[in-house]
């Protein structure tokens, strides 16, 4: 069974990518060795240089996952420091950001980068619409799960397996497991 491995510190993630790419004989094996996160506007560059910097520290085929969460309203804010901010500030002080905005919408993005040793990485993009809620609700996923919503409902409110099928790292897992079907696609992202 061929195994890629996923540069992560968040098994959840493991889990999702781990469920879409086993059907093709892909086992997904966790490391949390990470990679020096570039500060940069732009979830493609972190993604491309994590992904080389992985697969060259580890000498096997690996994936990275760069999200972030970007509110109109905000400016695109948190974007790439989305981590970053969702554990300095958390939900609510997001929430307290957003009091009075009317342009509630946002969309989650996720860059998924995969890389051979020696070899350029390959980007898989993907993202899902939605809009921050007036306050968190349900206590399912992780992260801003609780204050985004899609169709009325956080995905804090929805289960692992229909967030799974609506979620930004989904659409990107899925056009990643396309390209590793079929290796000669030109355009991947």
């Amino acid at each position: 069974m061929r195994k890629i491995i996923f540069v992560t510190g968040n098994s959840h993630k493991v889990k999702e990518a781990g469920d879409i790419l086993s059907p093709l004989g892909i086992t997904v094996e966790q490391n949390n060795c990470g990679y020096p996160e570039l500060q940069e506007d732009e979830l493609e560059k972190i993604a491309a240089y994590g992904a080389e910097y992985a697969a060259k520290k580890l000498g096997s085929e690996v994936m990275v996952d760069d999200s972030g969460m970007f509110i109109n309203s905000l400016c695109g804010f948190p974007g790439p420091y989305s981590a970053y901010v969702f554990d300095t500030l958390g939900n609510e002080r997001i929430l307290k950001l957003m009091e009075g905005e009317r342009d509630r919408k946002a969309v989650f993005r996720c860059v998924i980068g995969y890389c051979r040793p020696g070899e350029k990485a390959r980007l898989f993009a993907g993202e899902v619409e939605g809009e921050i809620s007036h306050e968190s609700r349900g206590n399912e996923g992780f992260g801003y799960d609780p204050i985004f919503a899609v169709g009325g409902r956080t995905f804090g409110e929805m289960g692992e397996d229909e967030k799974n099928r609506l979620s930004h790292r989904y659409r990107a897992l899925l056009k990643f497991s396309g390209w590793l079907k079929n290796p000669g696609l030109k355009s991947t992202y």
